[in-house]
């Protein structure tokens, strides 16, 4: 599966950045077309299982995930979260690391993406996109414009 890598530098601290990145609601409002649905009570924790659909009506895309490793950001030490892809057409896992700085946190997004019946050939592209999508999302997510300021 091809690997989307995105790292980024945050000025705000590490506990506040996770709160937005683990928000799951939140990721789908970034994504045109987009909506998320969780299908458990919170709080988030290993176990929790949400679903992105993409498209419209009938026509669209899901993309179950669970969350398999939940560590929030404590004292000094960075927080991270793994998903795994539930579905049968989206393939794949995402990991979020917040890892705190001096002046604000570090953000390293990992995913392994692939969607059934794509062939291996288009794995370019599609990490071409998903760091696009992905990008775009953290900015968002975060607050932030498209060259680093904040909203």
């Amino acid at each position: 599966m091809p690997l989307i890598r995105i790292a980024r530098h945050s000025p705000l601290p590490a506990e506040e950045a996770w709160r937005r990145l683990t928000d799951w609601e939140q990721h789908a409002a970034q994504v045109p077309l987009t909506r998320a649905v969780v299908r458990t009570p919170p709080p988030t924790r290993v176990g929790t299982m949400f679903t992105a659909r993409t498209g419209l009506g009938r026509a669209g895309i899901d993309d179950p995930m669970e969350v398999v490793r939940w560590e929030p950001p404590v004292a000094g030490r960075p927080g991270r979260c793994r998903l795994e892809k539930r579905g049968r057409v989206v393939l794949g896992w995402a990991e979020i690391e917040v890892r705190p700085e001096a002046a604000g946190c570090r953000i390293l997004w990992l995913e392994e993406l692939r969607l059934r019946g794509l062939p291996r050939l288009l794995d370019p592209l599609t990490v071409t996109a998903g760091r696009l999508l992905f990008g775009r999302a953290l900015t968002g997510l975060l607050g932030e414009t498209r060259r680093g300021a904040r909203r």
